[in-house]
């Protein structure tokens, strides 16, 4: 792509300041949508754009705002910025690099569901971040661009940022919003579901941080500019994590069904040191372990093919590369103590269950299993299965169930 649209400031030199973002069409998208549409008109354009969350789930965001009942109030926003997945590096950039175009985003969704009080909750190692957005959101205020009565219009709007204290189970929505209420950080057994009684009990909605920053540009420049980008189905660009065995690893900001061939080989610089590249982890360590084989290289990334054609998701697009040189065994280890010590031990079967993959998964790459424990690792992690209050339990077993299923010989070897 010629022109960036998430990480303007590789092309816009200092985008990060108010008055240069400003030159360059800031907040005009939020002025239009305020004086001059309504708010569920900017609900139906952002539904009309095709756009899809960018935190992993891909659900598509106008469809998400529309569910706020209008018979409960008062509702609020709360931009997800707790990025703890392993390989995701990308929200980070655009809270650092193009700030403003990120609380334009948030302001316009809070315009559409008539919020007027929403929040940033941040990652507790995000602290610098916390204080830079605190300091942009009291220069919007002295601009007139937040606050009372803004545009000379009813509609009135306030910001706050939150800090999280490093829990991986914070960027589940609803630990989220327990933690933002000064609770302990854990899941909710939902329903009801945060549209509903989300933030102190009422209406929320919940996006990303890469979601939200791609809402000033659908509203300035329409549902069908953004359309005409990525795929029917997974229209607009993503932002791609590469990381792992690569030469160039970094964001690359592509449109969505884009190969992975492309990105590692185009965009990455290929596997580094004369290797061959062995395993492609699509959504960070919350992915299954996909062969790189000519038909997983050959796949667009989007949410429809990935899962069509491989079996796995693209999640937040945290692709980590995986070379010759790794074995299976020892990154399934490394990915069974991350999520044994991230569980919050709310439920049984994470509790128990990543404990007991920590401990065989490490046992095995020690050398001192028998052949049966790959096995026995393997029914853990189906005993876990479909059993958890949240997806943390299903992310822990991606990489075990499917490198267990799929490189086999990785853990034999270690038998041996």
């Amino acid at each position: 792509m010629s022109e960036t649209i998430l990480l303007r400031h590789r092309d816009v030199p200092h985008i990060d300041q108010l008055d240069v973002y400003r030159r360059h069409d800031g907040f005009e998208a939020f002025r239009k949508a305020v004086t001059a549409m309504q708010p569920v008109d900017v609900t139906n354009e952002v539904k009309a754009s095709g756009r899809r969350g960018r935190g992993g789930a891909g659900f598509p965001t106008g469809t998400k705002w529309s569910f706020l009942p209008n018979n409960l109030w008062p509702h609020y926003v709360v931009a997800n910025a707790d990025e703890s997945e392993p390989g995701t590096f990308k929200d980070r950039e655009i809270l650092e690099g193009n700030p403003f175009q990120f609380l334009e985003g948030l302001m316009i969704a809070s315009y559409a569901v008539q919020a007027n009080l929403s929040y940033v909750y941040l990652r507790g190692e995000f602290w610098e971040i916390g204080a830079g957005l605190e300091e942009r959101i009291a220069q919007l205020e002295q601009a007139g661009l937040l606050g009372e009565n803004l545009f000379g219009t009813q509609y009135s709007l306030r910001l706050h940022t939150h800090m999280g204290a490093g829990a991986y189970i914070c960027g589940e929505e609803s630990a989220m919003l327990e933690s933002l209420e000064g609770k302990l950080g854990q899941p909710r057994l939902r329903p009801p579901f945060p549209a509903v009684a989300g933030l102190f009990g009422k209406p929320t909605v919940i996006n990303n941080v890469e979601t939200i920053a791609n809402v000033p540009p659908i509203i300035e420049k329409g549902a069908f500019w953004y359309h005409c980008q990525g795929t029917d189905r997974s229209p607009g660009v993503k932002i791609f994590c590469l990381s792992g065995c690569i030469n160039k690893p970094g964001n690359y900001e592509l449109p969505l069904g884009t190969t992975y061939r492309e990105l590692i080989f185009n965009y990455g610089g290929g596997i580094p040191a004369g290797h061959k590249i062995k395993g492609i982890m699509s959504a960070g360590a919350s992915s299954s372990i996909i062969p790189a084989d000519d038909k997983a290289l050959d796949c667009p990334m989007d949410y429809e093919s990935v899962p069509a054609q491989l079996g796995a998701q693209l999640g937040s697009a945290s692709v980590i590369i995986l070379d010759d040189s790794v074995n299976i065994a020892w990154l399934v280890k490394k990915t069974a103590h991350f999520f044994k010590h991230e569980s919050c031990g709310k439920c049984t079967p994470c509790r128990e269950g990543t404990y007991w993959m920590n401990q065989l998964a490490d046992h095995i790459v020690a050398g001192g299993a028998k052949s049966g424990d790959i096995d026995l690792l393997n029914t853990v992690a189906h005993q876990i299965q479909n059993k958890c209050l949240c997806p943390l339990g299903e992310f822990a077993i991606m990489a075990v169930m499917s490198g267990v299923e799929k490189f086999r010989p990785d853990f034999e070897e270690l038998i041996k």
